[in-house]
């Protein structure tokens, strides 16, 4: 492709290396891509409250997408730009009562988004009692389950111990019928439900007509399922060799994994 004039990158798996650190490379190759100008957004499954670890080593003050494409984030000015496809209490009550019948002994938590990244006038993150979360189980407040579903919320997480996500999405699917989508960041007993058509792809496509760009001068880089409309969605999609065989079918190039500067290895042929 011609050099990008748009440039967006999932984190964990893909930016990151698998020590969920970002090395001197990577961290090079994007301060140069923002000394040329161009943008380089953050397209995550993370919520806004886990963007600035990220952005400040790489220098970047732009926009984020996160949650999958819920919310448009300025890192910069640390302030919700939009929020899209709200999941009401009536319909989270309905999910989780699908999901108890087909992953029974699964236990759910709550993505929540004020004005900015941590709004001191509410609870960000709410999780039932043993909910188990595999990035570690030192945040989230602890919540009854009328509690966790009784307000919107950007996202719902459902975890199961002793399944993999991918087992957990296909048994999710068979009972929820479109009613949401159903994706996944991670393949260790953990899926993530949002409204449906929400999607880092409609996430970066927002920003791309915020900036003026067009699809085919975008450059996106992912590794799970979550990236995989994303990687569709842009004029170059590139999957880490790391990735899952989603990604990688749907991905226009497949570059080293992220444990070998994947990201940083294409974006070198420009920057």
């Amino acid at each position: 492709m011609e050099k990008p004039l748009l440039i967006a990158s999932d984190v964990d798996g893909t930016l990151l290396g698998p020590l969920e650190v970002l090395s001197e490379r990577t961290i090079d190759v994007v301060r140069r891509v923002a000394d040329a100008g161009v943008p380089f957004v953050l397209a995550s499954g993370r919520p806004p409250r886990w963007i600035a670890p990220i952005a400040n080593p790489l220098g970047l003050t732009g926009y984020a997408v996160c949650a999958n494409g819920a919310v448009l984030y300025e890192i910069g000015t640390d302030r919700i730009v939009a929020v899209h496809g709200l999941l009401e209490p009536q319909l989270l009550h309905d999910t989780v009562s699908a999901l108890d019948h087909a992953l029974p002994g699964c236990r759910f938590a709550a993505e929540r988004v004020g004005g900015s990244a941590l709004d001191p006038e509410m609870r960000n993150f709410v999780i039932e009692p043993d909910y188990h979360n595999p990035w570690g189980n030192h945040e989230g407040t602890e919540a009854p389950r009328a509690e966790v579903l009784g307000h919107p919320a950007i996202k719902l997480l459902i975890s199961r111990r002793g399944m993999s996500s991918d087992e957990m999405a296909r048994a999710a699917r068979e009972v929820l019928d479109g009613s949401v989508d159903i994706t996944y960041s991670t393949n260790t007993g953990l899926i993530e439900v949002a409204a449906h058509g929400i999607t880092k792809a409609t996430g970066l496509a927002e920003v791309a007509e915020r900036l003026d760009v067009p699809a085919e001068r975008v450059i996106a880089f992912g590794d799970m399922p979550n990236d995989v409309e994303m990687l569709g969605w842009a004029g170059h999609g590139v999957a880490m060799a790391n990735g899952h065989r989603y990604a990688l079918d749907v991905a226009d190039e497949v570059t080293a994994p992220n444990s070998e500067d994947g990201v940083a290895q294409v974006l070198e042929r420009w920057f």
